[in-house]
C-alpha cells in the first residue's frame, strides 16, 4: 500500500489518457508465473482434472484434499492478511471433479460458494452443474467416492443473481452442514457488469450472510477458469475492507492485485475488468464514507450500500445487459384520479366576441381595418378537404354547427370603438361563412343535376332496349324466311 494515493484521481487520470491497457500489461509483467512452480498440475494423472491447460494452481498455495482417490484439485487459497480475507479461487467443476469440489468445501469448512458465471456461455460449457436438479431429499446427489450427499433445500431469485441453499451430509460421520451458493447470473465472460450498482448489491448480500468472516472457512469463489471474474470480485472486496480500515488514500489497487497474484496466476484477465474494479471500489468507498465518516472506528464488513449514481457507465463491448431498467409509468387511471378533486379554472365571460383581445403574433396583420378583404377562391387543397365528406348534408350540418349562416342580419359592430384586430377577425369569420355556404349550395346543385341525368338516362334506355329487341327479332325471322323459301 502506498500512502497518499487517491484511487479516484488515479482512475480519472488513467481514463482520460486511455492507459488501462498499459497499466494492465505492467501488472502482468510484474507478476510473471515463472516464479512459482505448478508441478502437481502437469502430472499425467492430474492433467485431465484441469479445465484449461494454461491455468494451473501454484504448488505453494494449492488446496490439498485429504480423502478420496486424489489429493489434487485446481484451486488456490488466496490470503490478504491486512484485510483479514481468505478466498478459495477455483475453476468451474468438470463432470469428473464434482465430488472433489464438494469435498474441498467440506474439508475447508466453507459456508458459501460464489458462482460468477453461467453453465453455458457463447454455446460452450463453462461449468458442469454440480448441484441436484430438483429440491427435496428424494433428489439427493450421492457422491460415493468421497462419502458425501448433497441435498437442494432452498432457492431465492434476486433478478441479477440468486441464492441456493444446500445441505451437505457426511456419510461417514453422519454430520451435516448447510452451504449457500450465491450465483451471479448476468456477468458476461471476459466482460464486466453494466455498472457497479448491481455488483455492489451482490457483494452486500454476500457480506450480510457472514460467509467472508475470519471465524468461518474461506468462501469458494469460481467462474469458468477461476481467475478473471473471480479475481475481480476478490480485489474489490479486499480493497473496500482496507479502505474501511485505513482510509481511501492508504490503498493502492495495483499493489493489492499483485499481492493476490502471488497465490493464483492470472487474476483479472482484461484491462476492462481492472477498470471496472476501480469503478466499483470508488463507488463502494463513497458509500462507506457517507455512512461512517470515522473510518477508523467503522465496521466496514456489512456497510456497503450502492448509490444511485455510478462513477461512470461502462463502455465495454462485452456488456450484454441493462442492469437497471427504467421504471414503468404510473397507471392511467391513477394519474387521472390525482386531479379528480381539483376545481376547473373559471372561464371569463364576455358580452361580445369583439371584446376579446389576443397577444399572439400570429393574429397581427398589416391589412388596414377600413380596406375590404379580397375574396380568395378555395384552393385544390380546400376542395380535397371538402370531398372527404360523405354527402353535402354532412357539410351543411357542419356549417350549421361551426359556422351557421343565418338570414337574420347580425348587429354591425361599431368600428370606431372596436380595435383593428377585432374588425379583422369579424371579417374573416364572415368570409368563411359565405365561402362555406357557397360550397354547400354548389355541391347540392351538382348532386341534383346528377340525379336528374341519371333519371333521364334510365327513361331513354328502356325504349331503346325495346326497339332493339323488336328489330333484332324481325331481322332473324326475315333471314329464316328467305333461306328456307329459296
Amino acid at each position: 500500500m502506498t500512502s497518499g494515493n487517491n484511487i479516484e484521481t488515479e482512475f480519472l487520470e488513467l481514463n482520460s489518457k486511455q492507459q488501462w491497457d498499459i497499466v494492465y500489461q505492467l501488472i502482468r509483467t510484474k507478476s510473471t508465473s515463472s516464479a512459482y512452480s505448478t508441478s502437481e498440475a502437469i502430472k499425467p494423472q492430474n492433467k485431465p482434472l484441469n479445465r484449461y491447460r494454461d491455468v494451473s494452481p501454484y504448488d505453494h498455495s494449492r488446496i490439498v484434499l485429504n480423502r478420496g482417490s486424489t489429493d489434487y484439485i485446481n484451486a488456490n487459497l488466496v490470503v490478504i492478511p491486512k484485510a483479514n480475507r481468505r478466498y478459495i479461487l477455483t475453476q468451474g467443476p468438470l463432470c469428473s471433479t464434482v465430488s472433489h469440489f464438494w469435498l474441498m468445501m467440506w474439508e475447508q469448512s466453507s459456508k458459501a460458494v460464489l458462482m460468477l458465471n453461467k453453465l453455458v456461455e457463447k454455446k460452450q460449457e463453462k461449468c458442469y452443474q454440480y448441484w441436484p436438479e430438483k429440491m427435496g431429499s428424494e433428489h439427493k446427489m450421492v457422491l460415493e467416492d468421497v462419502g458425501l450427499a448433497i441435498e437442494y433445500v432452498e432457492y431465492q431469485d434476486y433478478s441479477h443473481y440468486l441464492t441456493r441453499t444446500f445441505t451437505v451430509h457426511d456419510l461417514e460421520s453422519g454430520d451435516s452442514r448447510q452451504i449457500i451458493q450465491f450465483h451471479y447470473t448476468t456477468w458476461p465472460d471476459f466482460g464486466v457488469p453494466g455498472s457497479p450498482k448491481v455488483f455492489l448489491e451482490f457483494l452486500k448480500k454476500v457480506r450480510a450472510a457472514g460467509v467472508l468472516e475470519q471465524d468461518v472457512g474461506p468462501a469458494v469463489v469460481h467462474c469458468s477458469a477461476g481467475i478473471g471474474r473471480s479475481g475481480t470480485f476478490c480485489l474489490v472486496d479486499s480493497c473496500l475492507v482496507l479502505i474501511g480500515k485505513f482510509g481511501l488514500n492508504s490503498v493502492d489497487v495495483k499493489d493489492v492485485l499483485l499481492e493476490m497474484r502471488q497465490y493464483r496466476m492470472g487474476l483479472i484477465q482484461t484491462a476492462e475488468q481492472l477498470r471496472f474494479s476501480y469503478q466499483a471500489i470508488i463507488e463502494g468507498a463513497k458509500k462507506l464514507t457517507d455512512e461512517c465518516p470515522d473510518t477508523e472506528n467503522c465496521n466496514s464488513t456489512n456497510s456497503i450500500k450502492p448509490s444511485e449514481n455510478n462513477v461512470e457507465e461502462s463502455n465495454s463491448a462485452d456488456e450484454e445487459i441493462d442492469d437497471e431498467p427504467p421504471p414503468l409509468p404510473p397507471p392511467r387511471m391513477d394519474s387521472l384520479n390525482n386531479y379528480a378533486d381539483r376545481p376547473l379554472p373559471k372561464i371569463p365571460v364576455s358580452t361580445s366576441l369583439t371584446e376579446l383581445t389576443f397577444n399572439g403574433v400570429a393574429e397581427e396583420m398589416e391589412t388596414p381595418p377600413n380596406r375590404p378583404l379580397p375574396v380568395v377562391p378555395p384552393s385544390e387543397g380546400d376542395e380535397a378537404e371538402i370531398e372527404e365528406y360523405s354527402s353535402p348534408d354532412e357539410l351543411e350540418e357542419e356549417s350549421r354547427t361551426e359556422s351557421p349562416v343565418s338570414n337574420k342580419s347580425e348587429p354591425t359592430p361599431n368600428w370606431k370603438t372596436t380595435s383593428p384586430d377585432a374588425e379583422l377577425r369579424h371579417r374573416k369569420r364572415k368570409e368563411r361563412k359565405e365561402q362555406l355556404a357557397a360550397q354547400v349550395r354548389d355541391m347540392k346543385r351538382r348532386q341534383q343535376s346528377l340525379e336528374k341525368w341519371t333519371k333521364l338516362k334510365r327513361s331513354l334506355f328502356k325504349p331503346l332496349v325495346l326497339t332493339g329487341s323488336i328489330v333484332l327479332g324481325g331481322g332473324i325471322v326475315a333471314y329464316l324466311y328467305i333461306k328456307y323459301s329459296s
